[in-house]
């Protein structure tokens, strides 16, 4: 049995009372104020006198300057230190925009009366994490932690018919001394896509449907759901209200079986780790190049326009991006890696093959929502995924081909070597 431990869980409402205009599909340009289903930011707070904190959001995306604010704020009201805390978001397309988060998705200026809104929500969502955070952190109780890993089937391959998915299903359970559920924290690796460009309502797609089934399942506990290296994974069958419904009833499903069978008691020291990766971009495009895309209608013209505009401001055009990656670790039990952006399933698969598997939690769309992260082998395809999703998150160009290798080397150093596989490596 594993030993207690001071652990905390809180949710709260972030649905906004008013018209906002949704992140996710670009075609998508009028505001809305239909709720499927509410929007929640969850949180879990696990130790004693230097706790972690996890923050889950039922959003697209988050940047990394609003990570910094929450962090900011729990580290003066709490003491929290930012290598500590994750903020993750379920990348749900049925989500109001955050201010910054892909600004250029729409390729078109967005009207100010919906900036407004859409200012307003990011302020107030930021308010409700550092909230949650917070309730979570006074909430703590003695508690015991214990991981399991199961499978969901349900994410396919968007790029190609049998190209690689990432199936597993990590998670981690919260229960009192008396063996009660308290909370579960799981992932699985599939874009929050059941619904379409055509659906302008709010709602938490799979994810929000298999928290609320977990909910329901066991009054009382508090689910936080979270996403791994889904870059090129969509839910299938899609789209439509039951197909979303039937998703999240799957992760429950699975959730059940796992809270059946014993777990793997979670008892050591908490390391933690942040550290960026610098990741530059391929070859910048010339003004000359810039001007005559700007001629072109469209995602690339407006984008072109847009770094015309910046560049005519005196703004330096950048090189690189500044990619957070963190890391923490429970003893020698299990690491965590959290990846920040829309990252591919090679990477899953290609950490796996260097460190333990079953000792191996890998997450992504965590801390920023800096755009699309592809490995080599998609970057030498190109497409959506390997450089053309760009122009809508605006940066300056695709990143360099040595991305891979960059994001690697950053995950080796906040995965401790005590989880690396035995023998030589097959990477």
């Amino acid at each position: 049995m594993s030993e207690l431990i001071p652990i905390g869980v809180s949710e709260v409402d972030v649905t906004p009372d008013y018209p906002v205009r949704l992140s996710g599909y670009g075609a998508r340009r009028e505001e809305t104020a239909k709720i499927k289903s509410p929007l929640f930011a969850r949180a879990l707070a696990i130790g004693a006198e230097r706790p972690v904190l996890v923050l889950a959001l039922e959003n697209c995306g988050v940047t990394e300057s609003m990570t910094a604010s929450v962090a900011r704020e729990l580290g003066m009201q709490a003491g929290m230190e930012r290598e500590r805390i994750v903020l993750c978001y379920t990348h749900t397309h049925n989500a109001p925009m955050l201010s910054g988060a892909a600004p250029m998705l729409f390729s078109t200026d967005i009207p100010a009366a919906h900036q407004r809104h859409i200012d307003r929500y990011t302020g107030e969502v930021t308010k409700r994490l550092v909230e949650v955070g917070l309730r979570a952190l006074s909430d703590r109780k003695s508690s015991r932690l214990n991981y399991s890993e199961g499978h969901a089937g349900f994410a396919v391959n968007r790029r190609a018919q049998i190209g690689p998915v990432d199936h597993v299903m990590p998670m981690i359970r919260v229960d009192d001394p008396d063996g009660n559920l308290r909370a579960v924290w799981v992932s699985y690796a599939c874009h929050c896509t059941t619904f379409g460009p055509a659906d302008n309502f709010m709602c938490g797609d799979w994810a929000g449907f298999a928290a609320d089934r977990i909910r329901r399942n066991h009054p009382g506990a508090v689910a936080l759901v979270t996403i791994g290296c889904a870059a090129n994974a969509n839910p299938f069958p899609r789209t439509g209200l039951s197909f979303s419904r039937r998703h999240g009833g799957d992760i429950a499903w699975e959730v059940d079986r796992l809270l059946g069978i014993p777990g793997r008691p979670l008892t050591g020291r908490i390391r933690c780790r942040l550290v960026h990766a610098s990741l530059p971009y391929d070859t910048l495009p010339s003004r000359e190049a810039w001007m005559a895309a700007a001629k072109e209608t469209g995602a690339s013209g407006y984008h072109a326009r847009k770094w015309i505009a910046r560049m005519d401001n005196g703004e330096t055009v950048p090189e690189a991006l500044n990619y957070p990656v963190q890391g923490w670790s429970f003893g020698d039990e299990l690491a965590i890696v959290f990846l920040a952006g829309e990252v591919v399933a090679d990477y899953a698969f290609r950490l796996r093959r260097m460190y333990d598997s079953a000792r191996l939690w890998i997450g992504a769309y965590a801390n920023d929502f800096p755009g699309y992260i592809p490995s080599r082998r998609i970057w030498k395809e190109d497409g959506y995924e390997g450089g053309d999703a760009t122009v809508y998150f605006g940066l300056p160009n695709r990143f360099a081909g040595d991305v891979e290798e960059r994001v690697v080397e950053a995950a080796q150093r906040v995965i401790p070597e005590t989880f690396r596989r035995s023998g030589k490596n097959r990477i």
